[in-house]
Parts: structure tokens; C-alpha cells; sequence
């Protein structure tokens, strides 16, 4: 081979050369195994048939599995530019893109051969000497816009929204009142993804994605079967209207609605009052105290001494992807993900087992994204523009690496995250850790996201004396905030005081002067571990409605735990708000106090059969109080009763999500009828004998497939949702246990209650969909600071203002 000459080398690989269509995804800025890019020492091979590109380090592995030996090298090196150039007028709302604002780079001359695998050999380029063929190929390659580029200005402009065509004229029917809270599609029991239609006012769930996850379609579904045009996603309604999530199913698209406000206040989501109390006073200060959480987390003004090295890698900021960054950092500083995706898994690893295209693999992805931040190969002092040399450790900055390929990924599955509007790291985290959990299924003794996952039991106390248990599986333990057990409640009070006499005075309360109420996290936890009182509780013992005491406690204690602290509340109205209080955080804790002991010798089960009553009745019998309340929202009382048997009364939400999507059954005005109401309904043996084998009893089966139509994934949802079917459950521990309950999964990892505190996730803003994310991560016996590519010794760790809090347990 040595002796051949290059261009007969380029002649008889002719037929591995390809000329990209304008379908073909073309990757020239950064490689697909590393953070390498055409700046980088080595410049970039491209591929020049499949065009995926790579770093000088992993060109000859791509050689070695494709055997595809023609590649296009790029190299960018420093142009001197002049200091005074006059700036660009920027024309699209981007930094770093085409039209986007100039923030005056370096700028780079690019420079390109032909290279010939495995001999290296080379051609210049260009060239007419090269074959027509190459020419033409490398031609399009570099005329083309980059896969990584074109992802980036398209998340940019998905955001221009277009006023609807159906908003002006949008006819709105009925006379729903929707609470603040609580929502539930009306026809499963998905939470989440919800989406408002703008005519009726029905609840349902949004679409389901490729890989199963988000919803059931059921908001689409209903669109077609009504042709009602628009809706709105709950979640996304706050003070500013603009940034609701308005979706138009004819225009099949994101739009804007300029009536939105009134749309909402016909189902009473009143936004006047939001409009009028914009500017009070309240809100001055929230502007404020926002001002000083920013300074505050983010440590400015002070002198943090930036840091370098393996493990002290900045992320850079894609557009608002920083609640991505502070979340991978953390999850990165543990050693489950660091074991897994770096220490016992290289690159070539992952390649190897990666399939055709790399770009699309989470384990490869991950791999890249772990050994990027973790070998400090892009961790060095940046050279600034106009100096030749890197400066002093002390002034300098990092790049960061851009984490592009991970995003494109971990968004695939998830359409939110694909944008570039801000999202809430707490989802992005329960999202990622699902999609690791995926990602691993063959082989889930690897799977890193168990070492947060843990099981969580309720017990329930009936005034009969005997008790439910209801177990479920969390990766994060989601804690209230007792605003009364603060610590500081005397300066609270005179601060009160102060500020009600300023007030009135006319005078502003200055952000130095604010006390903002201390809670210790030890009384977050007590509040998650305090008895809870259930009214209204259907005791299948007393056979009649009574009070019951809820408890909770964890079944099994992971390796990492999570924290959340709810600090957004939704107050009457619909009028969000974010809890100004600090946490104050110990750097150790210990739960121990709040492991579930499962059943107790001497403690006996609520029967597992149904309600004797309701077999025994002639006529089932809806629960008063639930037909009061909807008839009192404007509902037909025949309806309202119909809704209330028919949830087995359940709830007032359950009876009014079921009214909502019966109300056009033809038989909804017709008497309730003893005989086809005791008539057994026919349910699929099958479909009983699969939710037998989850554990739970024939009886508890049934009733959950025929409150929920005979969908077994929503007959599962409504038994964990119903206390009084989960008494019924299989799932219970052994009567004869006298130790800690079984785990409802035996493979949890388990250990001590003690844990030392060693991330913090921390939140700049008056919603999780906008402001910004730091992380504080404590590394080497100090507490380090990441914003986004900056990373330094934290100088005054922000420990009572995180908004996601991890400890490690500690082993003893």
C-alpha cells in the first residue's frame, strides 16, 4: 500500500465515495465519539460516505468498523481580525448562528484535503486533478448546512408563533369552572402533558410519543371527533400570556391567541387581577428578590477562582439548556454514571455496540458526554481574542464543550426539550433517568438510575383500627415547605411591620432590607412523615364513610437521594407564585426516622372484597356530597349521580372527568336503572388474570377494569390512586414481619438513613419556565460552582436556596 500512488489510492475507493442528497444529515462541526472539532489540533475527518464526522483520535476506528477509507479533512486555524470591525445588524434572536447576534468570535480560516485510510495518505483540496465525482461530493459537503447547525437554527425559529385563524371567532360552549390544581385527563388518569381546550373546557391528555411516553392522544382524538380548535397547555399559563402554550390542531401547529385571556376567564381563570397587581408593590419586591437570587447563586462579585482540570468542564449554553448543564453536571459527580458511562466504558466501547449512525445512540451519547466532562481533554484555559498566548490561570475563562448530540438524543422522545424555551430541571432530570432506565433494560444490573430509585409506602389507618398499605416506586422525594415552622419568626413579624408602614408611607422596601422566612429541612421531612387526616374515607370494615390518618415513609433508602422542594404554588385564582424562603441544610442528614415498617404484628388488612353494601344494595348509591358539588358547578343532578356511581365514587374530579367525556352518550338521560346497573359488566379474564399477576386481587381487579373501561394500564393507575382498593392489593407485606417491609422491588440498592450533602441544583426566577439554573457541586473536599461553561471555587455556596438538593448516603 505504501507504494501506491495517492490518487490511484483515491481512484480505486471511487465507489466508497458518495455525493450527499439533500435529505442526507452532513456533519462537519463536531465529531460524533468526542467534542473535537475542525478547531481542534487534529481538525475533522468527514466521512465521505455516510458523512458523520471525526476527531483525529477515532477516524481510524470508523475505518475499522465501516471500512470506508475516504475522508474530507477540515481544518480551521486563528485569522488575525481587525479590533474595530464595524458589528452586524443582527436579523434572528440567536447568538452565535447566521443573522444572530455577532458576539464578536474569533473568526477562522478553513482549510480542506482528501485523506485515504488506513496509509493517511493525502490530496489537496481543491484540486481539478481530483475525480469529478469527489469534487462534486466534497462540493455539497461543504455547501451544505451542518446537521448540528441546522438543529440549532431550527430550534431558534420553531418558536415564531402565528397568530390562529380560529382565535377571533372561537365559539365557547358550556359552563365549566376549572380548579387550579389537581388536574387529570378525563378520559385516563395521565397527570401531566394536560392540555385545556378553549370551547368546552375538557381536560385531556396531549400525544404519545414514538417511544410510548408522554400521553394517550386523547386531545387529539377529541378534537376530531368535535372539530373544537384550540388548546391550551396547563402548566404553561402564568401572568405572562404570551409564553402560554397555545396549540391549533387544524393549523396543526404552535399559535398565538390574542383573546387568550378572555378565553381563559370564561372557565374562571380570571388573569385581570394579574394584569392590576402587575406592578404593586408584592411584585416589586419579587423583581427584587429575583435580583438578589441572581447575584446571590450565581456568586457575582465575587473573586471565584476558576478551575480546571478532569471533572471541571463547563457546558455550553445551546439557548436556555441550562437547566440541562446543572443537572448533568451533578448527575455526573456520582459515581453510579461515572462507573457506567466513563470508568467502565471507553469510547471505542460504545462505538463498537453503537449502531450505523452514533449520533442517535443514548449509551454512545451519554459515553461522549461523560468522558468529556470527566477526562479534562476540554478543560483548559481559553485563549481570548487579540492575545496569542492562554492568560493566567486566575483571569481565565473555559469554552466549554456543547452538548448538541446529547440533547438532540434526550429531546427525541421528549418535543419540549427540543426547543430552546426553558424548562424545569426536575422534569428534564425524572426524564433523563427514565430514558437511562430505557436505555439499559437489557441489561438492567448496569442500569446507573437505580442508585437513585427507592420505594415509598403509605400506610392507611382506618377509625375501625385496621390498616391499607400502598406502595410505589420514585427516584425523588418531593417535600413541602411549613412556612409556620420557620425559625425566624420575630424579625418575620417585625419585618411585617416595617413593611406595612412603608406602605403605607408610599415608600419602597429596599431588597437589603427583606427577611425571608428560614425553614430547616429537618421540618420538610417531618411534614412528608406527619400524620395526614383522609375525610370521607370509605372504611370496606365500617362498611360507611369515615376519617382515616395517612402516613408515609420510604421502603428502601438509595444510594443518592433526591430533594425537591416545592417552592412553586399555585394560589387561588390561578395566580402562580414562587415560595421566597430559604432552606437552611445541614451537610448531613439522617432519615432513618422515616422508613416504612410495613405490616406490624398485631395489625390486620381492611378487607380485600368489595364493599358488602354495594353487592348487597338493590341500587347503587352515589356518594351526596360528590353530586353536590358538581351540581353546584351548573351539572344536570341525574348526571352528576350517574358520574358519582359510575367512579365508584371515587372523587369529585374523577366523577367530573367521567361527566366530561359522557355527556354526549345517548343514554346519559335515562334513569339509572337497577337492572343493568347490578348487571355485572363483562370483563376480559384475560386482562383480570395479567393484573392478578401485578399482585393484586381478582376482586380489586375487576372493579379497577370496569371503573376504567377495561384498559389494564388505566386499571393500574386507578387502584394506586384509590386508597381504598390499594387495602385490597396483594402487595402487602407478610402479616408475620416484625422487620422493615419488603421492598416493592427486591433489587433496590438499600442502606443506612445518613447522608452527606454533595449537589445542589438552584433556581434564578419567578417560574421553573424561565430565569436560570446554577449548580454547586462539592468535588475534592470543596464546593465548586458550574454556570454553564463557567466553573470555579464557590466562595459563598448558596446551600439554603436550592431548588433540587442531592446527597450520597454514607457508608459506615
Amino acid at each position: 500500500m505504501e507504494g501506491i500512488n495517492p490518487m490511484d489510492l483515491l481512484r480505486s475507493n471511487l465507489s466508497r465515495v458518495r455525493i450527499p442528497e439533500p435529505t442526507n444529515r452532513i456533519y462537519k462541526q463536531e465529531c460524533c465519539l468526542s467534542f473535537d472539532s475542525p478547531r481542534s489540533e487534529g481538525g475533522l475527518f468527514v466521512d465521505m460516505n455516510t458523512f458523520l464526522a471525526f476527531g483525529k483520535d477515532y477516524v481510524g476506528w470508523n475505518y475499522e468498523k465501516t471500512g470506508n477509507p475516504v475522508y474530507l479533512h477540515i481544518k480551521q486555524t486563528k485569522k488575525l481580525v481587525s479590533e474595530d470591525r464595524p458589528l452586524k445588524k443582527p436579523t434572528l434572536l440567536a447568538i452565535g448562528v447566521d443573522g444572530g447576534f455577532d458576539n464578536n468570535e474569533l473568526e477562522y480560516e478553513e482549510t480542506h484535503k482528501i485523506v485515504i485510510l488506513p496509509s493517511y495518505a493525502t490530496l489537496p483540496f481543491p484540486s481539478v486533478e481530483l475525480p469529478e465525482k469527489v469534487r462534486l461530493a466534497v462540493d455539497a459537503i461543504l455547501m451544505a448546512e451542518g446537521a448540528e447547525r441546522k438543529e440549532q437554527v431550527a430550534a431558534w425559529t420553531a418558536d415564531k408563533k402565528q397568530i390562529s385563524a380560529y382565535a377571533m371567532e372561537l365559539r365557547q360552549i358550556g359552563n365549566v369552572v376549572v380548579p387550579p390544581s389537581g388536574w387529570k385527563c378525563a378520559k385516563c388518569d395521565k397527570r401531566d402533558n394536560l392540555w385545556l381546550n378553549l370551547t368546552d373546557g375538557m381536560i385531556l391528555c396531549g400525544r404519545r410519543n414514538w417511544d410510548g411516553t408522554g400521553g394517550n392522544n386523547h386531545a387529539i382524538e377529541y378534537y376530531k371527533e368535535t372539530g373544537y380548535p384550540l388548546a391550551v397547555k396547563l402548566g404553561t399559563i402564568t401572568s405572562d400570556l404570551d409564553a402560554a402554550d397555545v396549540f391549533s390542531y387544524p393549523e396543526d401547529d404552535s399559535v398565538i391567541d390574542p383573546l387568550l385571556a378572555q378565553h381563559l376567564a370564561y372557565f374562571g381563570i380570571d388573569f385581570s387581577s394579574l394584569q392590576k397587581t402587575e406592578m404593586t408593590t408584592a411584585e416589586r419586591e419579587l423583581d427584587q428578590n429575583t435580583n438578589f437570587d441572581w447575584d446571590r447563586i450565581q456568586e457575582s462579585g465575587q473573586d471565584v477562582e476558576p478551575i480546571f482540570g478532569p471533572g471541571y468542564t463547563g457546558l455550553v449554553n445551546l439557548g436556555n439548556s441550562c437547566y440541562m448543564a446543572a443537572t448533568m453536571q451533578v448527575v455526573f459527580s456520582t459515581q453510579s454514571f461515572c462507573r457506567r458511562y466513563y470508568m467502565n466504558q471507553s469510547l471505542k466501547m460504545a462505538f463498537e455496540t453503537a449502531p450505523a449512525d452514533p449520533t442517535v445512540d443514548l449509551n454512545m451519547q451519554l459515553t461522549k458526554l461523560a468522558h468529556g466532562l470527566l477526562s479534562g481533554k476540554y478543560s483548559f484555559p481559553a485563549v481570548e481574542k487579540g492575545e496569542t498566548t492562554a492568560p493566567s490561570v486566575k483571569d481565565a475563562k473555559q469554552e466549554g464543550i456543547p452538548p448538541r448530540m446529547f440533547k438532540a438524543v434526550i429531546a427525541a422522545s421528549h418535543p419540549e426539550f427540543s426547543t430552546v424555551r426553558q424548562q424545569d430541571a426536575l422534569e428534564f432530570f425524572l426524564h433523563f433517568l427514565d430514558q437511562v432506565e430505557r436505555s439499559n433494560a437489557v441489561k438492567p444490573e448496569l442500569d446507573p438510575s437505580r442508585s437513585f430509585k427507592f420505594g415509598v409506602e403509605e400506610r392507611i389507618l382506618c377509625s375501625s383500627g385496621k390498616v391499607a398499605y400502598n406502595k410505589r416506586l420514585d427516584y425523588i422525594l418531593s417535600l413541602n415547605i411549613p412556612l409556620h415552622e420557620a425559625t425566624n419568626k420575630e424579625e418575620l413579624e417585625a419585618f411585617n411591620k416595617s413593611k406595612a408602614e412603608k406602605i403605607s408611607e408610599g415608600k419602597d422596601v429596599s431588597s437589603d432590607e427583606i427577611v425571608r422566612p428560614r425553614v430547616p429541612l429537618e421540618a420538610c421531612l417531618a411534614n412528608f412523615a406527619a400524620p395526614e387526616e383522609i375525610p370521607d374515607f370509605y372504611s370496606s370494615a365500617l362498611k360507611a364513610k369515615t376519617t382515616a390518618i395517612k402516613t408515609a415513609g420510604l421502603t428502601s433508602f438509595p444510594d443518592y437521594l433526591v430533594l425537591h422542594m416545592r417552592k412553586f404554588v399555585m394560589e387561588a385564582g390561578w395566580v402562580p407564585k414562587k415560595l421566597d424562603v430559604y432552606i437552611d441544610v445541614p451537610d448531613v442528614i439522617d432519615i432513618s426516622h422515616i422508613r416504612s415498617k410495613g405490616l406490624q404484628p398485631g395489625e390486620e388488612l381492611l378487607p380485600e372484597a368489595a364493599p358488602e353494601g354495594a353487592a348487597e344494595s338493590s341500587q347503587p348509591v352515589a356518594d351526596e356530597a360528590i353530586v353536590a358539588q358538581l351540581a353546584s358547578m351548573g351539572f344536570n343532578q341525574l348526571h352528576c349521580q350517574k358520574a358519582a356511581i359510575n367512579t365508584l365514587n371515587a372523587g369529585v374530579e374523577e366523577a367530573m372527568n367521567w361527566l366530561l367525556s359522557h355527556m354526549d352518550d345517548p343514554d346519559i338521560d335515562a334513569p339509572i336503572s337497577h337492572e343493568s346497573q347490578s348487571a355485572e359488566i363483562s370483563i376480559d379474564q384475560s386482562k383480570v388474570d395479567t393484573l392478578i399477576s401485578f399482585g393484586f386481587q381478582e376482586e380489586i381487579a375487576r372493579m379497577a377494569l370496569k371503573a376504567s373501561g377495561g384498559d389494564i394500564e388505566k386499571a393500574t393507575d386507578w387502584i394506586f390512586n384509590n386508597p381504598n382498593a390499594s387495602a385490597s392489593s396483594a402487595m402487602d407485606t407478610n402479616a408475620s414481619s416484625n422487620g422493615p417491609s419488603t421492598p416493592v422491588d427486591p433489587g433496590l440498592p438499600d442502606g443506612g438513613g445518613r447522608y452527606r450533602l454533595f449537589g445542589i441544583v438552584s433556581h434564578i426566577g419567578t417560574s421553573t419556565q424561565c430565569g436560570h439554573y446554577v449548580a454547586h457541586i462539592l468535588k475534592d473536599g470543596r464546593w465548586v460552582i458550574f454556570n454553564d461553561d463557567k466553573v470555579g471555587a464557590s466562595i459563598n455556596t448558596p446551600k439554603d436556596m436550592g431548588y433540587l438538593y442531592f446527597f450520597e448516603r454514607i457508608n459506615s
